[in-house]
Order: structure tokens, then sequence, then C-alpha cells
């Protein structure tokens, strides 16, 4: 396929750090806003496009349930009557490393996400992820003792890290750009899904003999389907392209996969407008491997600073409100206000799920036309108003 004579050939934006004006010496610079020039026309397949974002979600629904059957998992396990061990007898310290052990997971799953995301590709390491989320299920569900258990938390801890890296990648990546934004918070909704779905299936076998058990085995079939679903899909046509730039790889090979793969993700509607689509992201990559690199210094200077302290600040007071861990312990809360029951305190978590699911699906629905700042003053003041 030939090139457009203005925009630089293929086999020039091999060379990163030329800007298109010193390629063939034709052409002077443009912006990069001008590479997604054409996506208001871009055709797609609305049919095709759910899959390529359904199983990546499920990432985040598995995330969602861990936290939500971890909430009745952690009275059930503690129930002389209901625990099916010998060992339910745990102390605080004990209940909280059951706990938190999937987040410690999720950490050390984040950190290596830095070393292996453009190794592997969003693809391979949702593929990993989702053999984690299994491996560590299985573990957790089938533990003979405590220690055991930690070890198969933390590996389904693993995988959310992974997942919680890659997924948002591979949907951005993938997805219309119409209606890539909805697809990237409908992500979001799912976790919540998943907290709701981990609610109410903890609410149904919380009485059960080793009940804690079958709330962690649940998600194996939702692992497995994950990762035949990953498999099953294309790669990411930018992360081919990325490869090709960055000389890992044959160029031509990569840009005809790539394509491919286009192709196959969109759908047949959008079969006549890959190659063009793959040269604009090839023309995008071509400019952001002009600008140079940047050091890790200097992410505390300047304008990086200032990014760096909101994006820390708004992650930092978010988290350090209290609303996870009511949301991991919330049966356990339930209890000490009143509804001793333990049937009558996972009953009642269902009722946050379904109120967090429900503003979930309002901000979903709300954030392109109120705008990211007035949902977060809004969440923030209902908050403070709640602490009141």
């Amino acid at each position: 396929m030939a090139s457009d004579p203005e925009q630089p050939s293929f086999s020039s934006i091999g060379r990163v750090g030329k800007s298109s004006g010193e390629i063939d010496g034709a052409g002077v610079d443009e912006p990069l806003l001008n590479a997604g020039q054409h996506h208001s026309s871009e055709s797609y397949s609305v049919l095709a496009a759910i899959f390529p974002f359904l199983f990546p979600a499920l990432g985040g629904l598995l995330y969602g349930y861990d936290i939500g059957s971890t909430s009745s998992a952690t009275i059930s396990i503690q129930s002389a009557s209901f625990s099916g061990i010998s060992w339910y007898n745990l102390s605080s310290v004990e209940v909280g490393l059951i706990t938190s052990g999937s987040l410690y997971g999720a950490l050390i799953g984040s950190i290596l996400a830095f070393n292996i995301a453009d190794f592997l590709g969003r693809r391979k390491e949702l593929i990993l992820s989702a053999v984690l989320y299994l491996v560590g299920a299985l573990i957790t569900a089938v533990a003979p003792n405590l220690a055991i258990l930690i070890i198969g938390r933390v590996l389904f801890g693993t995988g959310i890290g992974l997942a919680m890296h890659a997924a948002p990648m591979y949907i951005a990546e993938t997805a219309p750009s119409q209606i890539r934004g909805l697809l990237i918070s409908l992500k979001e909704f799912f976790i919540v899904l998943g907290m709701v779905a981990g609610y109410v299936v903890g609410s149904l076998l919380v009485e059960t003999v080793a009940g804690w058990r079958y709330m962690y085995g649940v998600s194996t079939p939702l692992a497995v389907i994950m990762g035949i679903g990953m498999w099953w899909l294309a790669e990411s046509p930018r992360w081919l392209l990325l490869r090709a730039i960055q000389g890992k790889g044959d160029a031509r090979d990569l840009k005809d996969t790539a394509i491919n793969c286009l192709c196959r993700l969109r759908g047949e509607a959008f079969g006549d407008t890959a190659p063009a689509q793959v040269e604009e992201i090839l023309n995008e990559l071509a400019f952001v491997g002009e600008e140079k690199e940047v050091t890790f210094g200097e992410v505390f200077q300047g304008k990086c600073l200032k990014a760096l302290t909101i994006g820390c600040g708004l992650v930092l007071f978010q988290q350090i409100t209290g609303q996870p861990s009511v949301l991991y312990y919330a049966a356990s809360i339930l209890q000490s206000a009143g509804f001793s029951a333990a049937s009558d305190a996972t009953r009642v978590s269902i009722l946050l799920g379904l109120l967090k699911l429900i503003m979930t699906g309002v901000a979903v629905l709300a954030v392109d036309k109120l705008g990211r700042r007035p949902l977060l003053l809004g969440g923030v003041s209902g908050i403070v108003s709640a602490f009141l």
C-alpha cells in the first residue's frame, strides 16, 4: 500500500527521533492532535466491539468479586459451625492478612507490569492475569491451612495487579474512538458489578459448611472464560506497531499483522479503512517517538510535579477515607452494628453494593456531560457529609 505523499513512509517511521518534516526532506511537523482527525468518520461494528471489551473487563469483575466475597468469607472462616476447619479461631491480624493478601499481590502485580507490559503485550498480560486468577482461586479454595490460604490470596492479587494495568490499555487501544471513553468507564462499572455478585454469593453461602471455600472457588469459571477469551482475541494493533517502531521485529510483517488484528477487532465494516487507520497510528507513534526521553528526576520538577501531586493526592485521599476497608469488611461492620446473624449482615451488604453500582452507573453516564471535576467534588462532598 502506498503511503500518502504528505505523510512519512512506514520505512522512515522506524527511525525514531525524526519528525515528519525531516523524513525524505519533505513536509513540515504536524501537531500530534491531527493524528486522530479522521476518527470521526471511522466505521465500526458494535457487535464486534463487545468481546474485545468483555473479556478484559472480566479482569475487573473478578477484582470486584474478590472484594465482595471476602466480606462474607472472613465471617464464614471464623465460624465454629460453618468454617469446616479446625483453625477457625483466627486473630484479627490473621483475618487482616486474609483480607489484604490480594492487595499485597496486587502491589506485586503492579510492579511486575512495569517490566513485562511492553514485552508481553496487553493480550498476553491479560492471559497471564487469568492464569493467576485461576491458580490463586483454586489454592485459596482448597487451602489446608492459613499459610497456603494466604499464598493463594497473594497469587490472586497478583492477577488483579496485572489485569488492572492491562485491561484499560487493551480496551483503549482496540475500541472504536466513538465509544472508547464509554467502554473504559464501563470497565469500572464491571468492578462494582463484581462486588455486588460477591456480596450475593457470600450471602447465599455464609451459613454453608466450608462456604468460604465455595465463595472463592466460584471465581474459577470466570477466570477460565477470561483466559480463553483473551487467547481467542487479536493482539492490540497499537502494541504491534509500537514494536515495529522500536525495531523489535520485521516492520512490514508487524504492520500487516496489525491490519489483520484491527479488522478482527472492529468487524467487516472496518475492513476498507483499516490500512488508513494503521497509518494514522504509525504517524502518531512517530511523533511520540521523537519526544526526548524524560528522566525519572524530571517527574518531580515543574508541571510534572504538579501533575504527580494531583494524581497521587487523588488516589491517596480516595483510599484514606476508608471506603475500601468498608467494602472488604462490610458484613463484619454490619454485624457489629446490630445485624448479629451472619445471613442478615451479608444480605444488608448487598444493598451497599447495589447503591454503589447505581451511583457508578450514574457516573458513567454523566461523566462526559458534567465533567470529571464536578463529579469528584460532588463525591468528596458526599463522603464528608457521611463522616459528619
